[in-house]
């Protein structure tokens, strides 16, 4: 499924946790790995006193120090029985430089790893993290500190109770992609599916409408919703989870329950003021999650940085 990985280094962290997961997915399947790594100083870009010939030498001076880190890099795994790329560009911004690189070597799946805080022990998401969940061209899995042993859990977080075409392919596309990995690892693989209470004016204003057999309507539909997203594929689940309540609140505590290593969930992509005002589930379900995070593209998504 995933047959080229591009995989961002971060030369800020001792540790790579995205570079140690690519090589982890390449031995469950032949995979290429592509190293990438964004790098720019202003400063540079500023020194008047040099030519723009004398500056250009310092960039690539500067790149080939860079890959030379690569490589002491993976001096610390066995990449004998691995094909690996190393790409170091110059670029003040590190999202478009990642999803271009992305479009342009036609990858499967970009790996980055995220960011603890020193203090508050607690993950920092970057801009550029919020970039890519939005605008990459392809699934982003974004690594956290935990490993992936065998036998663990893979949770896929659906939208069952839709009825839009964009929400049901999506469901298709989350389940498979998370049932292929939970094979790959001998997991279990579970379902979760979330879907809302009965809003409280309507009580207040209605006195006459039934809150109680509403949400056992509500909750019926998307059960069955639920039990036909995972009939649709071919994919054996170890447990299917319907909770009442927002997603966002409610996968995170399935994922713990659970102890998931990874979370597989879709993204619609919005940009602009579409996603400040609505937001997307996946940014509001990562904060909350101790685990990996697969976000998944809608079919025939298209990055708004890919050129006509």
């Amino acid at each position: 499924m995933f047959q080229h990985l591009l995989v961002v280094l971060d030369p800020n962290q001792e540790e790579q946790k995205a570079l140690s997961r690519a090589l982890h997915l390449a031995r469950l399947q032949p995979a290429r790995l592509t190293l990438f790594l964004s790098i720019y100083d202003f400063a540079y870009e500023m020194t008047t006193m040099l030519s723009g010939e004398e500056r250009e030498q310092m960039r690539q001076s500067l790149v080939a120090d860079r890959e030379q880190w690569i490589q002491g890099c993976l001096e610390k795994f066995d990449v004998s029985q691995h094909r690996i790329e190393i790409c170091v560009q110059w670029h003040h911004r590190p999202f478009e430089a990642i999803i271009r690189k992305a479009i342009e070597s036609d990858c499967d799946l970009i790996v980055k790893g995220t960011r603890k805080h020193d203090t508050l022990h607690s993950v920092i998401f970057t801009p550029t993290d919020w970039h890519l969940l939005r605008k990459a061209p392809c699934p982003v899995l974004l690594v956290k500190d935990r490993d992936w042993p065998q036998h663990g859990s893979v949770l896929a977080a659906v939208n069952a109770g839709s009825d839009s075409e964009v929400h049901q392919t999506l469901n298709e596309r989350i389940t498979k992609a998370a049932g292929y990995i939970s094979k790959k690892l001998n997991s279990h693989l579970h379902l979760v599916n979330c879907y809302p209470g009965a809003p409280a004016a309507i009580a207040v204003e209605i006195p006459e409408f039934d809150t109680h057999q509403y949400q056992v309507s509500v909750r019926e539909h998307h059960e069955l919703a639920l039990a036909e997203v995972a009939r649709k594929v071919d994919v054996e689940f170890t447990g299917l989870h319907l909770r009442e309540g927002m997603p966002d609140n409610e996968i995170p505590k399935v994922a713990k329950e659970l102890d998931a290593e990874l979370v597989v969930l879709g993204t619609i992509g919005r940009t602009g003021i579409t996603a400040a005002l609505l937001g997307n589930t996946a940014e509001h379900v990562i904060e909350q999650l101790d685990c990996d995070l697969l976000a998944i593209k809608p079919e025939g998504f298209r990055s708004p940085l890919a050129k006509e």
